[in-house]
């Protein structure tokens, strides 16, 4: 633990610095178990100062964008404002921006808190939490609490940016996609027909271009593979993370995002957003994520 602005966890296969004053994102994620630092994330620099350039945030209390200027819930209209420059919508949340406490840093583990008074009318309390095993592989966990005096919908889970190269392989077995429109929301939802550019069942390079498509109805696993590194990272997420978003403006980016994501974008928009995956919280009620990332040789 370097100092409370980068907190360092370690273990003997592997290593995560955390930006407690950033979003609690990380700022790099490390295989160390053939003696050397391989990164499984895309590392971000010591200096990054926006969220995202790190390597991860967490998503909390939603995933992705929300249109219309804000979304209606059982009869009254939130109002929601921009949060990032440049970009005319909400985009996930607030807690990838804002200064998350320490409550635990030891070796292996570390576990941060958020009290959010917003972006209204989202009143919560949110855990974060890194650990990382023997083996390195890193689990992460995302609890929020409900402080607002109604109910509200609420999701979350995690995003992470991968080093992609020209043979970088996916492997992700979901049902639907959804195609975004020019202002990167969803113009229409599909499902993944065998061999389709959207099909990953099997595995393969991930396509060139701009990729941008979520996914629902996933089954909660995913592979990595590195093949010029010769090094996998199998994905394990938790029922709650049944949508994932798939990201990378070209294949010469140097990284792509597959994020395990509890909604597809714009779910509160949606006329049923329970059936889409968003949990309604009650005051004082919770809900819970967690993903797993397991590397290996191959």
């Amino acid at each position: 633990m370097a100092s409370l602005s980068r907190i360092e966890i370690v273990s003997r296969s592997a290593r995560a610095v955390i930006r407690p004053h950033l979003g609690a994102g990380l700022e790099r994620y490390d295989f160390l178990g053939r003696g050397n630092v391989e990164p499984l994330f895309r590392p971000a620099s010591p200096e990054a100062q926006r969220p995202f350039q790190l390597a991860n945030i967490p998503l909390v209390p939603w995933s992705g964008r929300i249109s219309g200027g804000g979304f209606t819930f059982r009869g009254s209209f939130h109002a929601l404002e921009p949060n990032v420059p440049g970009e005319p919508l909400p985009l996930h949340g607030g807690g990838f921006s804002s200064e998350w406490a320490v409550v635990q840093a030891g070796r292996s583990y570390a576990k941060f808190s958020l009290q959010a008074n917003g972006p209204a009318p989202f009143r919560y309390d949110a855990l974060v939490s890194y650990r990382l095993d023997e083996q390195g592989a890193l689990t992460m966990e995302l609890a929020v609490t409900n402080r607002a005096p109604i109910p509200l919908p609420y999701g979350g889970g995690f995003h992470p940016w991968f080093p992609r190269g020209q043979d970088t392989r996916l492997t992700a077995r979901a049902r639907i996609v959804w195609l975004e429109d020019e202002h990167h929301l969803p113009a229409s939802s599909e499902p993944v027909h065998p061999g389709s550019k959207w099909d990953f069942s099997t595995g393969k390079v991930l396509p060139g271009g701009w990729l941008h498509a979520w996914f629902s109805e996933w089954d909660g696993n995913a592979a990595i593979e590195w093949p010029d590194r010769h090094l996998a990272l199998t994905v394990d997420a938790s029922t709650a993370l049944s949508s994932a978003v798939l990201y990378s403006p070209s294949e010469d980016a140097g990284f792509f995002c597959f994020e395990p994501v509890s909604h597809p974008v714009d779910a509160h928009n949606l006329e049923e957003p329970e059936d889409f995956g968003l949990t309604v919280l009650n005051p004082g009620e919770t809900f819970n994520c967690a993903a797993r990332f397991i590397p290996s040789a191959i």
